[in-house]
């Protein structure tokens, strides 16, 4: 540690810090616009000059490095000079569009002018103009005048997403940020480009033009989506949903997030809305009341239960729904007297004496600080965006990362060892890994394996650091032979010291193993029920035509049900339904999900229910009630969750317990559905829930269009 002296404060910091960084640390605030906490520094745009004691000049405070004595003025005449002649430079060639800009009320740029911004300008010249460019559909470039190349995009693009999209051409006045030979910006992060852009000159398309900052209402949320949790500012106007920026919190999603989870919000806005309960009479849909639509489902169950017996009654649940939803809907089927509930929909294989919730095995935080990872069975950049951004920073420090996957994908970041095996394969990847762990370490290999040059390399990499970890993806998760991909990842942990744990595909599915959303006794599994175990079926915000294994065969099979009841925000399952019920979106109903990593996030409600829409645990609770089920006298989700969470004191932890959380290899698995040929089911990034698939810009990106190329093909 040295000691500086800023405005006459003396500050204690790490050597090789800067000047900003002792500024940031005692609460000092410097004018910058290039500068950002989590990029490199660039110190082009100069607004951060500062007076420093024996300097002949002023010098920018972002790449200053302290030095010990050192002695800093941030509001000296000199300073104060050097900032405003900056920013009267800066604005020589910036067009006077406020009113019209949508990055107006929360521009750091119109924030700092008029700090150290004149009254009016000494120039009279005409100003630059720079020509429109299309580069997708989520980001707008329509007004790059407003540019002042602080080229916090292109680092961005560089150090955080992976991929160089966006750089500079030119000299001097006739200098633009911009794609290259015609290029559109496709990167799943590409969103943050719009939260670092000082000036307004990255817009958000979907959103341009259609609302004013300060119109705005700004309320906190939890992403839907993938199985990191991010936090969400959600921005609302007269009750609808205008846009999502992130919340930062440096333990998850740090101050980014994914661009599914910043536009997916369009469909909340659709056509494909579902508003009204709906009955299917002599196979036309129509509108009908709450009374009559639960009393139409409680009839059905229960006549199906008289018939057949209550083990012909199930539900296949989202992993994308709240807790709350989850554990009702598991304790309505188990009410009725059925065990049939699952959530794995798109699992091959299923484990039938699991040991606890399957999960990360590590904090997320702590991705950035791995010094070796092994994945398998995952398109990391696309299954996980934030995870794999955490990567790519630990790589910058020395992690070594290596694969096995079916084919070669680009991650955006270097990948040292690629095990390219088709997923019936990867078993005998890990075989051959441990093997090769076994050779180095004196031991008897699990299984028959090959330590080729390439296991040698990646078991060499597991045994040369201190932080390492194994992690399974979403397609090793659904594989046919998950079970022994799993225990072969545990037997190469217990002897490498590496951490194994899966990614986890959605928002809650730990949450869902976690409150029982899957057999507990002698029910039928996913697949079971998907293959016709069943007589009457309850759908919770899921389409298997998208989101099973068996897709075509399994909506055959559910069509072929005496009664299916589909509760989505969505007009989905229209073929194979009975009833359609109208539920909330994560928007619309407060709740929780539980994350990769087992940390528990509630959320409230951020606009009112749409028509006559109504958040899925009161939908259960209400058909309990019809159905005179006891114990369903719950007022609010947070009753809910007590009851499915807390403790005996009532209290709901902020994290799953240990004790249920657990990637040990129980040894226990049903035969799989199929053989280990069949590759396993994944979903494309923009694919991966009903709420993605419906919002137009997402699915006018290159991956969506990518992944409807690959369904024709199929």
């Amino acid at each position: 540690m040295i000691e500086i002296e800023l405005d006459g404060q003396k500050v204690a910091i790490e050597q090789g810090s800067t000047v900003m960084h002792a500024a940031e640390k005692v609460g000092t605030y410097i004018p910058h616009f290039c500068y950002h906490k989590k990029l490199s520094i660039a110190a082009s745009c100069r607004m951060c000059l500062v007076d420093i004691e024996k300097m002949p000049k002023p010098m920018p405070a972002c790449a200053t490095s302290v030095t010990q004595g050192m002695v800093v003025r941030t509001k000296s005449d000199k300073a104060i000079k050097a900032q405003q002649s900056v920013m009267e430079f800066l604005l020589i060639n910036h067009p006077l569009d406020c009113p019209i800009c949508d990055q107006g009320g929360e521009c750091q740029l119109q924030d700092l002018a008029v700090g150290y911004g004149g009254t009016s300008s000494r120039y009279e010249e005409e100003k630059r103009v720079v020509q429109h460019k299309d580069v997708g559909p989520l980001i707008s470039m329509q007004e790059m005048a407003r540019c002042i190349h602080c080229t916090r995009c292109v680092r961005f693009g560089q150090e955080i997403a992976g991929v160089m999209e966006l750089g500079m051409s030119h000299r001097g006045e006739h200098a633009e940020i911009e794609t290259f030979v015609g290029q559109t910006i496709d990167s799943e992060l590409s969103g943050n480009m719009i939260d670092i852009c000082p000036v307004g000159a990255l817009t958000s398309k979907p959103f341009r033009y259609s609302a004013r900052t300060w119109e705005l209402s700004r309320r906190k949320s939890i992403s839907p989506h993938d199985s990191t949790g991010a936090n969400l500012i959600v921005q609302v106007k007269a009750n609808k949903v205008m846009r999502v920026v992130p919340l930062e919190n440096e333990a998850v999603n740090e101050c980014w997030i994914a661009d599914r989870d910043r536009f997916s919000y369009e469909a909340l806005n659709g056509p494909e809305r579902l508003t009204t309960p709906m009955i299917k009479h002599g196979g036309e849909w129509k509108v009908v009341d709450w009374k009559t639509a639960l009393e139409y489902v409680a009839h059905g169950l229960t006549s199906i239960k008289a018939d057949h017996g209550a083990a012909a009654i199930g539900a296949l649940v989202s992993p994308h729904s709240t807790l709350e939803e989850l554990y009702l809907a598991g304790a309505v089927v188990r009410g009725l007297g059925s065990d049939n509930i699952d959530y794995r929909l798109r699992h091959a294989q299923f484990e039938t004496a699991q040991p606890g919730a399957r999960y990360l095995g590590l904090p997320i935080a702590a991705l950035s600080t791995l010094q070796s990872v092994l994945v398998v069975g995952s398109n990391l950049r696309k299954d996980h965006p934030l995870f794999a951004q955490r990567l790519r920073q630990a790589i910058k420090l020395g992690c070594t990362v290596s694969a096995v996957v079916a084919s070669p994908a680009n991650w955006a970041m270097p990948v040292a060892m690629t095990h390219v095996a088709p997923s019936s394969g990867w078993v005998q990847a890990l075989a051959d890994i441990a093997a090769a762990v076994a050779l180095e370490k004196n031991l008897v290999a699990p299984q028959p394996g090959q330590p080729t040059d390439l296991a040698r390399s990646t078991a060499s990499s597991l045994l040369s650091g201190e932080r390492t970890a194994i992690l399974l993806g979403n397609a090793a998760a659904h594989h046919p032979q998950a079970n022994q991909l799993l225990a072969l990842a545990n037997w190469i942990g217990e002897h490498t010291g590496a951490t194994v744990g899966y990614l986890t595909e959605a928002a809650n599915t730990v949450g869902a193993q976690v409150v029982g959303a899957m057999p507990q006794a002698q029910g039928l599994n996913a697949g079971q029920m998907l293959a016709g175990g069943v007589k009457a079926v309850i759908l919770l915000n899921n389409e298997p035509q998208f989101d099973s294994a068996g897709a075509a065969a399994s909506v055959q099979a559910l069509a072929d049900c005496k009664m299916v009841v589909t509760l989505s925000p969505f007009k989905a399952n229209l073929d194979i339904s009975d009833v359609l019920l109208p539920i909330s979106p994560f928007t619309e109903t407060s709740g929780t999900f539980v994350n990769a990593e087992g940390r528990i996030q509630s959320f409230h409600a951020v606009v009112k229910p749409l028509g006559d829409t109504r958040p899925a645990w009161k939908v259960f609770r209400a058909l309990a009630n019809v159905m005179d089920l006891p114990g369903f006298d719950f007022e609010s989700s947070q009753e809910v969750l007590t009851q499915a969470l807390g403790d005996a004191a009532g209290a709901v932890p902020t994290v799953v317990p240990s004790a249920r959380l657990s990637n040990a290899d129980s040894r226990a698995a049903a035969p799989p559905t199929s053989n280990g040929s069949i590759a396993p089911c994944v979903a494309g990034i923009y694919q991966l829930d009903g709420m993605v698939r419906r919002a137009p810009s997402l699915q006018a990106t290159a991956d969506a269009k990518a992944s409807q190329a690959q369904e024709v093909t199929a």
